[in-house]
């Protein structure tokens, strides 16, 4: 029963940070208590960090103080992983009714390329588009006719946690060592507004490319106007879209080695 109330209570409380960067968050401190050789005295490090008191963690978690305050000082055995994870959404919970203070500091620290970018590599000779479309189930749906052009390189991009967390500057490292490339984006939520932000960007590359979610109308035609291919991959998940682009990787490298290797087929304009 009280663990049921400790979740409606999670269920209900207000929302005012990203649930991107609050998940990172909670996987850190989660894992950094169950790795721990002293989870009880990492537990307390982690609760004072973020300025709450036993009997306030404990109200919100629905049980006695003194059980904390027990696993703190080592006098209970080590906490299992449901109690874990009840204490970081506890704690997350906290400092979210009292204005993700921690939190934002968070995602201040962690707001880099690296926390948007999924994957990125540089292929070892250019691949023409159309092969690109192969391997990831894509399909060309504006400027149809750069089927043909080359990328160097691609970088599968987390959409929703590049506009989160990076600033107009730190769009540019999305590039990689070539802007010759297919910035591929996943879990889109905008297709309009991710358009807009490679348009206004200084950097163009060779495609753009939304996974799951088809392109609407208005990047379509910001697409065409800015003469960048368009793609929808209905690739399976985000795991088999990039196991799909490493195979294309080596594909071109066994090619750039010399090695016979058969050319995926070319798809229908």
């Amino acid at each position: 029963m009280a663990l049921y109330l400790f979740e409606e209570k999670e269920r209900k409380v207000c929302m005012s940070v990203s649930p991107s960067t609050r998940e990172v968050l909670a996987r850190r401190l989660a894992g950094e208590i169950i790795l721990s050789g002293k989870p009880g005295v990492t537990m307390r490090k982690w609760r004072e960090l973020f300025a709450v008191s036993q009997l306030s963690l404990s109200e919100v978690m629905c049980l006695s103080s003194s059980v904390i305050s027990d696993y703190e000082s080592g006098r209970r055995k080590s906490p299992g992983a449901k109690f874990i994870r009840r204490f970081v959404l506890a704690l997350l919970q906290l400092d979210e009714s009292k204005g993700s203070r921690f939190i934002r500091e968070f995602a201040k620290l962690t707001s880099s390329p690296s926390v948007a970018i999924v994957d990125l590599r540089e292929f070892p000779m250019p691949v023409r588009v159309e092969y690109l479309c192969r391997a990831i189930s894509g399909e060309v749906v504006a400027f149809k006719e750069a089927v043909v052009n080359e990328v160097d390189g691609y970088t599968v991009i987390d959409s929703k946690c590049a506009i989160e967390a990076l600033s107009g500057p730190e769009y540019i490292q999305l590039f990689g060592a070539s802007s010759d490339r297919a910035l591929i984006f996943t879990n889109v939520e905008n297709c309009a507004l991710l358009m807009m932000i490679v348009r206004v960007c200084g950097l163009k590359p060779r495609a753009v490319v939304f996974h799951k979610t088809f392109p609407d109308d208005v990047s379509i035609k910001l697409a065409e106007f800015e003469q960048i291919p368009l793609i929808y991959s209905s690739a399976l998940s985000v795991e088999h879209l990039v196991k799909s682009l490493r195979k294309l990787y080596r594909v071109a490298l066994r090619i750039k080695l010399g090695r016979r290797v058969k050319p995926p087929p070319k798809i229908s304009g």
